[in-house]
């Protein structure tokens, strides 16, 4: 049963981003830290703070997220079939079986979190599972399991601890800083010093802001494909995106602000209302995803 997985391999392109992502974030976060040095702001207890919050974004993270979320792991006594697809999924990926999870929300969605194979969760919400047939669900499924199997859910907990970090120097900044031009007593230096401090944490957000989201965007199109050869039914999983996406609008705003933070997780974002701010987005368009799959489709039924 594993061949079908195993003939599909890894993502290549995927990988490739991602490798350059990191990299090119290292070499941000380098620079970043060294122009703290350069500052003299308090360089020791940043870095000492930065490896504490990298700690616990790493090891932590998820945990806080569902946590936070009303997250709950579910027994197959109480799921048995969202366990039971999870299970024959898994067969086919040669993967270990992840925790199984469900948010009791009505949003429809789902999404996996963890920092290895070894030590994944994989969620769904009471919406999707009363939504969805089976068939809808399996292609979810598989979508959230070829997160694991990519690592690409690692990836983004490690790269957006440099937006994270980027933010709350910010904010630190002008929290403690009490505004440029001499406040408190403080020297042309000192003044000088914060605003460069300022200006370079502003840039390591938008860097990383701007490749979070480029990736982001991949790894959907990725895990979609990986759905589509996993279980062999595209077209599951396309109309399981249509019924979410066409849902989304009716959720109750609360739910919707509640895990807005976790956007970038879900197999839909958690807001679908078109705007300005859409070409910043952390998925690709649900047109360019449904037209991915159904070329899948036609590829699929002429191989057979």
């Amino acid at each position: 049963m594993a061949t079908r997985r195993s003939s599909f391999g890894k993502d290549t392109g995927l990988q490739a981003r991602m490798l350059l992502t990191m990299f090119l974030l290292g070499l941000v976060y380098v620079a970043f830290v060294g122009a703290l040095f350069a500052a003299g702001a308090a360089a020791g207890l940043i870095v000492v703070v930065a490896v504490v919050l990298l700690l616990v974004q790493l090891f932590g993270s998820d945990k806080i997220a569902m946590a936070t979320m009303g997250v709950k792991e579910v027994s197959p006594a109480q799921e048995p079939e969202l366990h039971g697809i999870i299970e024959r999924l898994c067969v086919q990926a040669d993967l270990p079986k992840p925790r199984v999870c469900v948010m009791e929300t009505s949003m429809p969605n789902a999404f996996a979190m963890g920092r290895s194979k070894k030590s994944t969760s994989v969620c769904a919400t009471r919406g999707i599972l009363e939504m969805l047939s089976p068939a809808e669900l399996e292609g979810v499924m598989a979508h959230e399991l070829t997160h694991v199997i990519n690592r690409d859910v690692m990836v983004m907990t490690l790269a957006s601890f440099f937006a994270t970090l980027a933010s709350l120097i910010i904010q630190f900044t002008f929290f403690f800083g009490g505004g440029f031009g001499g406040g408190y007593g403080r020297s042309r230096d000192e003044e000088e010093g914060l605003f460069f401090v300022l200006i370079v944490s502003v840039l390591v957000y938008a860097i990383s802001f701007l490749l979070l989201r480029a990736l982001s965007r991949y790894r959907e199109f990725a895990a979609d494909r990986g759905s589509a050869v996993l279980t062999g039914r595209p077209s599951a999983l396309a109309s399981a995106l249509l019924k979410i996406s066409g849902t989304m609008e009716r959720v109750p705003s609360q739910d919707l602000r509640r895990a807005e933070g976790m956007s970038a997780f879900f197999i839909v974002p958690a807001r679908t209302k078109k705007s300005l701010m859409n070409i910043f987005a952390d998925h690709p368009p649900l047109e360019q995803r449904l037209a991915a799959l159904e070329r899948l489709e036609s590829q699929l039924q002429s191989s057979v």
